[in-house]
């Protein structure tokens, strides 16, 4: 085995199903939120002499790269599907919530022809070598491409309770939004990849398909109405070579072979706090055909627990699902207000094996 791998070979030889010189780290649909980070920040400053972003540079292997907006301006709140979103404060930080639906009153496949859909054109996919160029002059990092995420985007624009009525009650409704989305995610990425001309390693795609017991619907609905149009896309991501990176939290071990069916590469999130999400029953059962991305609890061990239990469950994480390689640590979503930064360093020192820092 190399020592002293890149972050891009670091990341590759992992999703070989190989081992590495250390565990991949990433921050894949996580970070920390702006309460967390300033008192990280502060924590460092004090007890290290360094910020966030000069503590992360040498740990995070995935960077995020995506082409730069050029459409139309959009209106404050807006995103590219004509849904608005508001902040709603909790205190120390604001999360945005929707408070628009643009289809929500749709009433037939004519309303969804008919409705303003975002053009991939409206993206800059000429500039995406320099932007690489740029990343490669600080490190030879793993280049992720995000976010494909055909069903969230479709009830984000009909509205959640909408949405699962129209899977059973008006099916072709949600299937026309379901092909609208979906085709503009294919001509998307694959503008995309092939501006990057092979430069790019990872496609982030999600759906939230779980709760914290079971799925938020049924396996047969979610085969029916939601699988294949993942499946299309997946296809789509292969054929330019790159691997797909699949974002769900909740209770999904019941999904997990249908995901696999669908072209999955990696099952991102990991949330072993939800019913029936075990480490070592998913890596025994399907690890030689699926990689892994981030395991360590957002919900328990790093916002209630000690460093050393941080410690503690992060080698554990490592110990089983790094096993032979398909692991990429890191926390199972984002990291919230009030988790202790010492918790925070803990998780990124044990999984870089920094054992000098590991007491501080």
């Amino acid at each position: 085995m190399k020592t002293n791998m890149t972050h891009r070979e670091r990341v590759r030889v992992a999703l070989e199903h190989r081992e590495t010189d250390r565990i991949p780290i990433a921050m894949v649909c996580s970070g920390l939120n702006a309460p967390v980070r300033k008192a990280f920040e502060e924590y460092l400053r004090k007890n290290r002499g360094i910020g966030a972003d000069e503590y992360f540079e040498p740990l995070i292997d995935i960077r995020n790269v995506e082409p730069a907006y050029i459409g139309p301006a959009l209106p404050a709140g807006t995103d590219i599907w004509g849904v608005r979103k508001r902040s709603v404060s909790y205190g120390e930080g604001a999360y945005d919530e929707i408070e628009h639906y643009p289809l929500g009153k749709a009433k037939n496949i004519g309303d969804v022809v008919a409705y303003k859909w975002p053009s991939p054109d409206m993206f800059d996919y000429g500039a995406l070598h320099g932007r690489i160029r740029e990343l490669r002059k600080k490190g030879d990092f793993c280049l992720m491409a995000h976010n494909g995420n055909p069903f969230e985007s479709s009830w984000y624009l009909r509205g959640f309770e909408q949405a699962l009525m129209d899977m059973v009650l008006a099916p072709e409704i949600m299937q026309a939004i379901l092909e609208k989305v979906t085709t503009f995610y294919i001509s998307y990425f694959k503008r995309i990849l092939e501006a990057a001309d092979g430069e790019i390693d990872l496609v982030f795609t999600a759906d939230d398909i779980g709760s914290q017991e079971s799925l938020l619907f049924s396996l047969e609905m979610w085969e029916e109405h939601i699988k294949p149009w993942h499946s299309k896309l997946n296809r789509a991501i292969h054929e330019y070579g790159a691997k797909v990176i699949y974002h769900s939290d909740g209770a999904v071990t019941e999904a997990v072979p249908g995901l696999i069916d669908m072209g999955i590469d990696v099952l991102q999130a990991l949330q072993f706090d939800a019913r029936d999400m075990d480490p070592e029953f998913l890596k025994n059962t399907y690890g030689d055909r699926l990689c892994f991305e981030g395991g360590v609890s957002v919900q328990s061990t790093l916002p209630f627990g000690t460093p050393e239990k941080v410690r503690t469950e992060v080698l554990e994480r490592i110990r089983i699902l790094g096993k032979n390689g398909g692991y990429i640590l890191g926390p199972s979503h984002l990291i919230q207000a009030g988790t202790p930064p010492e918790n925070i360093a803990a998780m990124f020192d044990t999984a870089a094996g920094n054992k000098l820092l590991m007491s501080s």
